[in-house]
């Protein structure tokens, strides 16, 4: 199975997403956002296919703008 990833429109948003992954303990790293995801931004963020749906969740509480790329896929509520 491919790796998801979370991509935004801003750096502002992937910074502040790795913020809110830091203050609620879920694990993710800052990586180049591909290419053909065409996000706005070259900031990606990528976490543990166990905690993806978890800092999915604390985004959306955030109000962080983002999409996941690839998008469709089972890990997420968000297809």
């Amino acid at each position: 199975m491919r790796e998801r990833i979370f991509t935004f429109d801003t750096t502002h948003h992937a910074l502040w997403a790795e913020d809110v992954a830091s203050v609620r303990a879920i694990p993710a790293e800052v990586i180049p956002a591909p290419a053909e995801s065409k996000a706005k931004c070259s900031l990606a963020l990528r976490t543990f296919k166990d905690r993806f749906a978890d800092l999915e969740r604390a985004l959306e509480e955030e109000e962080v703008a983002f999409a996941v790329y690839p998008p469709g896929n089972a890990w997420s509520a968000r297809t």
